[in-house]
């Protein structure tokens, strides 16, 4: 299986894009090249990259243009992005963050940092990633937790039921031996209650530390802004 990351760099200069095709194939990324905006969308859709690396100044479509419809394309809007420009604007920095660049780098760049934003940047989309599959999984364990209570809360009046009937039954004239059956099924009804108590009870210890759990967890949006707040003081 090929487990190399993907990268699609869009740049309108073709020495850049030879650059990087050179560099970054030599470290062991998949690369795609994309000449302009619109050339960068397309290949963007079809070549589902790990992350863009993406020129702020280009025909047809800028790289904010770009930015705002990837981040508005439900298949593409996770993709990381890092913006290149000749730029070294701070509200122009800001203005691209805000559109959901992950970071920022301005020309003429030292490949040495790229490279250490790429790595950086992957490795903060691992992250989210594996936070994204916990909370599924959470989510998951938590709706079959519920269904669980329901279901034990179902069965406990069941077996309610069942002894009720037992008594009423055991009030009408009856055989030694059918009164002695009666009393093993009562009994035997009794454990298992007791056995599903105890299961109720511990399903609901669990729903309780769960939600102990949630109400100190760093939600996925305020964990994205922070990361994103990070990179850009280190501007």
């Amino acid at each position: 299986m090929n487990t190399r990351k993907k990268i699609l760099v869009i740049d309108d200069e073709i020495i850049n894009l030879e650059f990087f095709e050179v560099m970054l194939s030599k470290l062991g990324f998949e690369v795609e090249k994309a000449g302009d905006g619109e050339d960068g969308l397309a290949k963007a859709k079809k070549f589902f990259p790990d992350l863009i690396i993406l020129d702020n100044i280009m025909p047809k479509l800028s790289g904010w243009e770009l930015t705002r419809i990837i981040k508005a394309d439900e298949r593409l809007k996770e993709i990381p992005i890092i913006m290149l420009s000749a730029l070294d604007d701070v509200k122009d920095k800001v203005e691209g963050f805000e559109l959901g660049v992950d970071d920022y780098i301005t020309k003429p760049f030292n490949f040495s940092e790229v490279l250490a934003r790429i790595r950086a940047v992957l490795k903060n989309r691992e992250l989210f990633a594996q936070i994204v599959a916990r909370e599924s999984r959470l989510s998951l364990a938590e709706e079959l937790n519920s269904d669980m209570k329901a279901n034990v809360a179902e069965f406990i009046q069941s077996m309610e039921d069942l002894d009720k009937t037992i008594g009423k039954v055991k009030s009408k004239a009856l055989t030694p031996e059918l009164a002695e059956l009666l009393d093993e099924v009562k009994k035997e009804n009794q454990k298992v209650r007791k056995s599903i108590t105890n299961l109720n009870a511990r399903i609901e210890k669990t729903m309780a530390e769960w939600e102990n759990l949630k109400k100190n967890e760093i939600g996925l949006t305020i964990l994205e802004k922070q990361i994103r707040r990070s990179v850009q003081e280190q501007e």
